[in-house]
């Protein structure tokens, strides 16, 4: 293969790399070729930790990130979700790579048709309004189109285990209600406290206490320049890490499933050789299995399409950047469709992983050379020993987090996470302020192979992009408030 065919195979992949991670906040956007054509159920992130807000310590914070780069003012619909998937959260407490709890998460779509009289005395006629909303927004009688959603807890395998519906813990109802996106600052006129009142006590069933819940529109919180990735990664990768600007994300939203939980929840037969609980984490999507284009919209009582059959996974993430610049092209509709259960299909991509390949023809760098990478392996696929590895875990990629570790106060977290000596984070579970792009390119470039098999892995790898941790909530649910669609009041 010529240089230059190596050098842009080597550009989409460590775009793919930063972005993913540049996506270190953003992991998912865009990753597989099929997942392009349904935005709507595509993964973008998923943050799983140890509460860090005062007095929240034994609990832990799940977050899933879906429907990426949206513009704030992407009206008149904006970003609602799809009433026909279903958006899932797993947790794997055996370390067997099978579900032992699900969060499912359903939507419903809320039409109050809202009509104006037009027209003079005696022509008058009520006609539908084509927006979303005809004043204050968080005034409902003002608001066309909603959603609320479902939380429903399965024990066992996620399609046949045992369902039990979780419940607001103030009201008794089975059903949230879903904020509006942040239309501007004529429809709010303050938007954050009309989200914070879509924060919900949720009653989860065998769980105690309460834990709480959110689903809403969030700033974005993954900072990377996706075009100089891109561009045959037209960036300094050795240069300093807050060199490049805010990053081309800097001005977009993303929809977050936040879900807190009381840790011994979560916890089951899974721990480490000194006894410390682990949990493993991972998020999905899936539609039905079959899709009808309807050619009468509303006329004939069905709306533009109709679903039916089996529930089919088309989503999944769980360590940053797997997808992206880890597995092959043509596996990576396979890799969404996928079970952790199942994931030696993939392992090659692990063991003798391309991205370091493509790293030395861009740059002056060598590639580690201890073949098959079991350094990758044990940063992916099983967890660190002494850190997050459970005994006899079953080597398969999810997030894994020790949530016997203290928490770092929000204002002492360090960003390189286990790498920067701060063991409450990344690859530990994962906290938003983590950059798991410049995390993910020293580990893939050997900081924690043997220096003799990997002359380079000690240099500070960076995309050059810093996520500024004062844009970050230090309370539930943790991501920012989303960027307006208008700026004007």
């Amino acid at each position: 293969m010529n240089t230059l065919l190596k050098r842009s195979g080597l550009a989409l992949a460590v775009a793919g790399l930063c972005l993913t991670t540049g996506l270190g906040h953003a992991s998912s956007h865009r990753e597989a070729p099929f997942i392009t054509e349904i935005p709507k159920v595509d993964g973008t992130d998923f943050y799983m930790f140890r509460s860090y807000e005062a007095g929240r310590e034994d609990f832990v914070t799940l977050i899933a990130n879906y429907l990426p780069l949206q513009d704030a003012y992407g009206g008149p619909n904006y970003f609602d979700l799809d009433e026909d998937a279903v958006y899932e959260i797993h947790i794997d407490n055996s370390g067997n790579a099978q579900e032992d709890l699900t969060f499912r998460f359903q939507f419903s779509d809320m039409l109050n048709d809202i009509q104006l009289a037009v027209g003079p005395d005696g022509e008058q006629k009520m006609v539908s309004v084509p927006l979303k909303n005809i004043g204050d927004a968080s005034d409902g009688d003002n608001v066309q189109f909603s959603q609320e959603y479902t939380v429903s807890v399965i024990r066992g395998d996620r399609r046949t285990g045992t369902v039990q519906t979780a419940t607001n813990a103030s009201t008794g109802t089975e059903t949230f209600a879903k904020p509006l996106d942040n239309i501007g600052g004529k429809s709010f006129a303050d938007y954050e406290g009309y989200a914070n009142g879509h924060i919900f006590d949720i009653a989860i069933p065998g769980c105690s206490p309460n834990g709480q819940v959110f689903v809403g529109q969030r700033k974005e919180a993954f900072a990377v320049n996706l075009g100089e990735i891109f561009d045959l990664v037209n960036t300094n990768p050795l240069g300093p890490r807050n060199g490049e600007g805010p990053g081309d994300l800097a001005d977009k939203n993303v929809t977050s499933f936040a879900l807190e939980v009381p840790t011994e929840c979560l916890t089951g037969t899974a721990a480490t050789a000194s006894g410390d609980p682990v949990i493993g984490g991972w998020t999905t999507a899936s539609v039905r299995q079959a899709r009808v284009i309807n050619p009468a919209p509303t006329t004939n009582g069905k709306g533009a399409s109709v679903e039916g059959g089996a529930w089919t996974q088309v989503s999944r993430l769980g360590m940053p950047l797997v997808n992206e610049v880890v597995i092959g092209l043509k596996d990576k509709d396979g890799f969404n469709a996928s079970e952790p259960k199942d994931d030696g299909q993939f392992i090659d991509y692990v063991t003798h992983p391309t991205l370091p390949e493509l790293l030395e023809i861009l740059f002056p760098v060598e590639a580690p050379n201890n073949f098959p990478r079991n350094d990758l392996v044990t940063a992916f696929l099983t967890g660190v020993p002494d850190l997050n590895q459970p005994d006899g875990v079953t080597a398969s990629e999810m997030l894994r987090l020790n949530p016997a570790i203290a928490t770092t106060p929000a204002g002492s977290q360090n960003d390189l996470g286990v790498l920067g000596t701060d063991n409450a984070g990344f690859p530990n579970g994962r906290r938003p302020v983590d950059d798991t792009v410049d995390i993910s390119l020293r580990v893939a470039m050997g900081v924690l192979a043997d220096p003799a098999d990997a002359p380079n892995g000690d240099l500070d790898y960076t995309d050059g992009v810093q996520l500024d941790p004062t844009e970050l909530r230090e309370t539930f649910p943790y991501l920012a408030t989303p960027i307006a669609g208008s700026p004007n009041s």
